[in-house]
């Protein structure tokens, strides 16, 4: 059986098809296109059982993975983040099954390394020896790295307010790095430039087809983590919704290998931050499609994306799976980061904590059941945001003593 059963790329909607063997960016309707898979070959050949004895990492689903040759797989061994139960904060909350699918244990510290590692193996797999992103800041450090260990250069340009460890990581890689004085919009036409005028490859969120597919094995892990059983509902925290879009276009793999026979599939929750909700808007609307957030702004800098290219897919994702989109303030976000840590012990970053304080609401409203079985995405260590918090601390002097 081939590495890969990879079978063509297809346009989500005008249906127009591609050869996955040749660099492809965008559809000539300007969506974003998306890996096929042959999946009748892959039935015939591979059981989830025989899933169980691989590597503990995300390419243990190669055949469901567009890179066609191992050599050209770049890997730090990322994939199968803890999948741990929250009984602490879930009483807390009135939710007897909560969980965290922490994202935080990935190489970088985010799980942009999942995008990454897939994204850079088929790049260079495609023979790309130049490529140009904007960023909020993980997707570039964790890119910059890959990029480093494949041999690549990488451009990266990334909004000046971005966490500065991020800027520290693409720059300690070699890659190139440039700030602008805007949001990631500025610098996603920066790049767009940059691609037009140099013809780099084009790494932007969706504008090539594979980060998605390195995003899609949390939802292959998050089934084979409860035993092939799908939970009620999963909570992501929204800015492009890549990774949204990759968990929802992986369980309708499962269900087409038949690996989750019969099952409703998770109700889909984007959370946002009030600072910058255009899911939310949309949602709220009954519409498609999003429109610009003007004057975005939200701490959860990840985020923080005015307009995603791939908003039509993130939409469709909830529609379909009956969930929703929530935004929350930015004061419940640090309200529920201390409580994730002072309850269970994980410094979460504050993307990972929208989806608590999301949970929690719609706990309240009793969209979420009590008894239901409920996943919050934590996509990163809190450590990465050194800033997300002040800590006051008395100086103590030499002969003083602590009294309790």
């Amino acid at each position: 059986m081939p590495y890969s059963m990879v079978s063509h790329l297809l346009c989500p909607k005008c249906n127009e098809t591609y050869d996955s063997d040749t660099i492809q960016q965008l559809c000539v309707c300007g969506s974003p296109l998306l890996v096929d898979y042959d999946l009748d070959e892959v039935k015939k050949h591979l059981t989830k059982e025989m899933i169980t004895g691989r590597e503990q990492s995300l390419w243990r689903y190669h055949e469901l993975l567009p890179v066609k040759e191992e050599k050209n797989k770049v890997s730090f061994e990322e994939g199968m983040t803890p999948f741990l139960p929250l009984p602490s904060l879930g009483q807390k909350m009135n939710l007897s099954n909560l969980y965290i699918k922490d994202e935080g244990m990935v190489p970088t510290g985010s799980f942009k390394a999942r995008g990454a590692a897939v994204g850079i193996s088929k790049a260079k797999e495609l023979g790309v020896q130049n490529l140009a992103m904007p960023t909020n800041g993980n997707a570039g450090a964790a890119w910059s790295l890959y990029a480093a260990k494949a041999g690549l250069e990488a451009h990266i340009v990334m909004p000046v307010d971005a966490p500065e460890i991020t800027r520290k990581e693409v720059s300690i890689s070699g890659a190139h790095l440039y700030l602008v004085n805007g949001l990631i919009s500025d610098a996603g036409k920066i790049v767009g430039d940059l691609v037009k005028e140099q013809g780099f490859y084009d790494a932007s969120t969706l504008k090539e087809p594979y980060r998605i597919e390195g995003k899609k094995t949390m939802g292959y892990e998050i089934a084979e983590q409860l035993n092939w059983e799908l939970p009620d509902v999963i909570l992501y925290p929204t800015g492009g919704g890549v990774g949204l879009i990759g968990i929802y276009k992986a369980f309708l793999e499962l269900q087409k290998l038949g690996w989750i026979k019969g099952q409703k599939l998770p109700r889909l929750v984007a959370v946002q931050s009030e600072g910058c909700a255009p899911i939310v808007k949309a949602f709220e609307e009954g519409k498609t499609e999003s429109e610009f957030w003007e004057n975005s702004t939200t701490h959860a800098f990840g985020i923080n994306v005015p307009k995603a290219i791939g908003d039509f897919l993130v939409l469709g994702a909830i529609y379909q799976t009956e969930g929703c989109a929530v935004a929350v303030s930015e004061e419940a976000i640090r309200i529920s980061q201390r409580e994730v840590a002072a309850l269970e012990g994980q410094f979460i970053c504050p993307e990972g904590a929208s989806t608590f304080a999301a949970a929690e609401r719609l706990r309240e409203r009793n969209w979420i059941k009590e008894d239901e079985q409920v996943i919050c995405l934590n996509t990163g260590v809190g450590i990465k945001y050194p800033d997300a918090f002040e800590v006051n601390v008395k100086t103590m002097e030499t002969n003083e003593r602590i009294n309790v």
